[in-house]
């Protein structure tokens, strides 16, 4: 009964996630498929290893590098670090800036900056473990242009009865833009990406994750619309 009824929520699930994609999709006239690569590694420790009476205080630091399909262009990196206080065991609240270089096919380089707050629940469950992941971000754009972009991300871990070193794991992120700018687009929806895949964890500290993501994103006056199919590869620190 248990296998049936976890079977049946994962089912659901992905059938809520398709359903979600259709109907953003269907906010945009045209839209064009493309496929690549994302490579990202993110660290995170308790800053007890400064002082034992900054056990409560966190250090999130964050790479990523972003390819085309073939491999022979970089296209985007970002590296994004923060500080965060554990309010408990599951709640983490955090401040973080991000810096987001971008060289596209036949555009102008760009650089983009953010500044975010972040909250973080993490809910442990007899199926998995549940992670909610809430951040407002600052986008500074180009020449002074400024634009708020909340994003909500659910995440969930399975570990397999067989293998506790195994992992099913499966989220999706949505992005909103709250206000409109020239270079950052129209209000409303900006983008969403979905991930399923698997993990493995080495150890405590060491946890690799492997499988594909869906990223459908809406260019400015949200006419038309780009869906990547993407490779990801992480891996994640607890130092």
């Amino acid at each position: 009964m248990f296998k049936l009824t976890w079977k049946q929520s994962f089912l659901q699930f992905l059938r809520a996630l398709s359903l979600a994609a259709v109907s953003i999709g269907a906010s945009a006239d045209d839209l064009t498929e493309d496929s690549g690569a994302w490579l990202q590694a993110i660290g995170e420790s308790s800053m007890e290893f400064i002082d034992p009476s900054l056990k409560k205080g966190r250090i999130w630091v964050e790479g990523q590098s972003r390819f085309d399909s073939d491999w022979s262009h970089w296209y985007q990196g970002m590296v994004r670090t923060a500080i965060g206080y554990s309010i408990s065991d599951r709640a983490t609240i955090w401040a973080g800036y991000t810096w987001l270089p971008t060289q596209n096919v036949g555009k102008s380089y760009v650089s983009q900056q953010d500044v975010w707050p972040a909250f973080r629940y993490v809910l442990p469950t007899e199926l998995g473990t549940l992670t909610l992941r809430t951040m407002w971000e600052t986008n500074f754009l180009n020449g002074d242009q400024v634009r708020e972009r909340p994003r909500q991300m659910i995440r969930f871990l399975h570990p397999f009865e067989f293998e506790p070193r195994l992992s099913l794991i499966v989220w999706d992120e949505a992005f909103y833009r709250i206000n409109s700018t020239t270079f950052g687009g129209k209000s409303g929806f900006d983008q969403n990406r979905g991930f399923a895949g698997f993990g493995w964890s080495f150890n405590k500290n060491i946890r690799t994750e492997l499988g594909y993501m869906n990223h459908y994103f809406e260019n400015a006056n949200h006419s038309t619309a780009t869906m990547r199919h993407l490779g990801m590869a992480s891996v994640f620190v607890n130092f």
